[in-house]
C-alpha cells in the first residue's frame, strides 16, 4: 500500500499539492470546441486534469432503455443514439490528446465498458476512474488493473462492502478512492463529508473526493478534511442543456475554487506547533515573560 502515487509525473497523496480534476464528462454534448472551450478553462484556473467518460454504448445502455425516445436539442431519437451522439470517436479524442498536450494538462476518462478500456489504451493516460456505477463491475476492474496504469475509484451508491471488495481487486501501490455521492445534485445533508476521514482510517492510499453539490464550500471543507484528489463536474453554463450541468461549476466558481483550494493547502501547515519569526515581535511587546 501506498499513502502517495504517481498520477503522470505528478505525485499524490499525503503532504503533496491537491491533485484538482476538472470533470467534463459529457456536458460537451458532442461538440468536440466546447470541450476545447472547456479544457482551455481548466487549464487557465490551474486545474491538473480534464476528464471525460467514455462508453461503447451497445454494451453500457440496458435493453430496456435502449428504444425509449428522448427530446434533445438535436431532435427526438432514442436513446441509445443519443448515447452514441454525445461519445467522441477516435478523430475527436486525438484533437483532445493534442490540445491537452500543447497546454501541459493531463486527461482521462471514466471507461464504463472494457472496449473503452482497450480504447483509451491508445492514448496512454495517466490514470482510469472507475465510475461509481461501475464499482461493482469485477470485469471491468479487472481488466482496468491489467492495464498496470493507476486507477482512481468513486465510491457513490455504493456499500461499504462493496467498496472492500472493489480495493481487494486493485493494487493499492496504483489507487486513489475517491469518497462520493450519486446525487446530482447532492444536498448538504448527503455529502456526509467525515466518509473522507472514515475511508482513510481504513485504507493506506490517498483519499480523494468527487462532488457533485452545487456551491464551493463544501469542497473546501472536503480538502481541510484531508482529500488529496478533488474532482468537480464542470461546465461552460450550468442552463446548457445536459443531466450533468446543474451539478457542475461555471468558469468563474471554478477559478475560485482552485485558487481557495490553493490557500487552504498552504494554510493547513503540518500540524507541529512552532513560533514563526513574525511572531517574534508581538512575544517581545506583549509578553512580560518569554
Amino acid at each position: 500500500m501506498a499513502d502517495v502515487i504517481e498520477l503522470g509525473e505528478r505525485r499524490v497523496g499525503k503532504d503533496q499539492p491537491i491533485y484538482f480534476v476538472a470533470e467534463i464528462g459529457i456536458n460537451h454534448n458532442g461538440d468536440i470546441n466546447l470541450a476545447k472551450r472547456m479544457i482551455n478553462v481548466a487549464v487557465a484556473a490551474g486545474c491538473d486534469a480534464v476528464k471525460f467518460q467514455k462508453r461503447t454504448p451497445e454494451l453500457t445502455v440496458p435493453e430496456a432503455e435502449r428504444d425509449k425516445i428522448r427530446d434533445t436539442p438535436w431532435g427526438t431519437m432514442s436513446y441509445i443514439d443519443y448515447r452514441k451522439h454525445v461519445e467522441f470517436d477516435r478523430d475527436a479524442y486525438e484533437e483532445i490528446h493534442l490540445h491537452c498536450q500543447g497546454h501541459q494538462i493531463h486527461w482521462a476518462a471514466s471507461c464504463w465498458d472494457p472496449v473503452a478500456v482497450e480504447f483509451l489504451e491508445n492514448f496512454e493516460p495517466p490514470f482510469y476512474k472507475v465510475a461509481s456505477a461501475c464499482l461493482t463491475d469485477d470485469t471491468l476492474l479487472n481488466c482496468m488493473r491489467e492495464t498496470g496504469r493507476p486507477i482512481v475509484l468513486s465510491t457513490g451508491m455504493s456499500t461499504a462492502q462493496q467498496i472492500r471488495h472493489a480495493v481487494s481487486l486493485l493494487d493499492h501501490d496504483q489507487l486513489v478512492i475517491c469518497h462520493s455521492t450519486s446525487t446530482y445534485p447532492t444536498t448538504p445533508e448527503e455529502l456526509n463529508l467525515r466518509m473522507i476521514e472514515t475511508l482513510q482510517s481504513e485504507y493506506s492510499v490517498p483519499i480523494g473526493y468527487s462532488g457533485h453539490e452545487e456551491g464551493l464550500q463544501t469542497t473546501f471543507a472536503a480538502v481541510a478534511l484531508g482529500a488529496s484528489l478533488i474532482e468537480r463536474h464542470v461546465t461552460l453554463n450550468r442552463h446548457m442543456w445536459g443531466s450533468d450541468q446543474g451539478a457542475s461549476v461555471e468558469p468563474t466558481g471554478l477559478f475560485r475554487l482552485v485558487r481557495d483550494i490553493r490557500i487552504i493547502e498552504r494554510a493547513l501547515g503540518d500540524g507541529i506547533k512552532q513560533v514563526y519569526d513574525s511572531e517574534t515581535l508581538n512575544m517581545k511587546r506583549l509578553r512580560l515573560k518569554s
